[in-house]
């Protein structure tokens, strides 16, 4: 089987970041301009993604996706949904778009979204000139917190709000929620993550209980330095626990 794309299957990733305070995504630039190449017609926001290849499955070409803008191939990566609107490629501007980049906008693409979680404390960007970066991907990739997001290609606003309710209620019942943290955390950092993601203030004294009955974060005998406040605790996720107790149900808000 060859490796050229099919222009009919493709795929997006919703890349989620948290760096300590808020929850963001990671979205690309997309520009059109008019011939001349320098009158721009319209810039927009577009999530990462790309057709998938021939000999490639979906979740392959989401992790190929993911390490060309990332440089990483460790990243939390789930299939959340299918998007299959025989409009969805139907906006006028964004017939225009793929007409200018050489593409048949009547041709009907079915995508898989994908959602992947990085701690920003630990990851980098990629830049434009990097040996992993594609051409298409020169389009500033940038970290966007979600209440400052402009207008986005295609039914990505869609994808992104339908990622976000996939993992509001993937935090309720799995441990991915830790893939966005370091190593070591604040219980105010945990709480903070939590109130970013569901987008609601939870009460302090009742998250710390319910923390202190989770046997897999367990509490380190190290507290921060450097900080002008009272310094707090460091707490860390054990994976080794969680495995042993994973069989019980995961809630830590209710």
């Amino acid at each position: 089987m060859n490796s050229a794309f099919n222009e009919h299957i493709s795929v997006d990733c919703v890349i989620f970041g948290y760096d300590l305070k808020s929850l963001k995504v990671l979205l690309l630039e997309r520009h059109l301009h008019k011939p001349d190449g320098k009158t721009l017609i319209f810039k927009d926001l577009t999530l990462p993604g790309n057709h998938i290849r021939n000999n490639e499955d979906l979740e392959t070409a989401a992790q190929r996706i993911l390490f060309e803008l990332t440089g990483l191939n460790d990243i939390y990566l789930e299939q959340f949904a299918v998007f299959s609107d025989p409009v969805r490629l139907d906006n006028p501007k964004d017939q225009k778009w793929l007409s200018a980049i050489g593409k048949d906008p009547s041709n009907r693409v079915i995508t898989a979204g994908f959602f992947s979680l990085i701690p920003l404390e630990r990851y980098y960007l990629k830049q434009n000139g990097n040996e992993l970066l594609p051409d298409w991907y020169g389009k500033n990739p940038c970290w966007h917190t979600l209440d400052h997001i402009g207008d986005m290609a295609f039914d990505h606003a869609r994808i992104l709000a339908t990622a976000l309710d996939f993992l509001r209620e993937k935090i309720m019942s799995k441990p991915v929620i830790f893939e966005l943290l370091p190593e070591k955390f604040t219980a105010s950092q945990f709480q903070n993550l939590y109130e970013v993601i569901l987008g609601k203030m939870l009460d302090k004294r009742n998250f710390r209980k319910k923390l202190a009955n989770l046997e897999f974060v367990v509490s380190l005998n190290e507290k921060q330095v450097g900080v002008a406040h009272k310094p707090a605790r460091y707490y860390m996720f054990s994976r080794d626990v969680y495995e042993r107790k994973r069989k019980e149900k995961f809630t830590l808000i209710t």
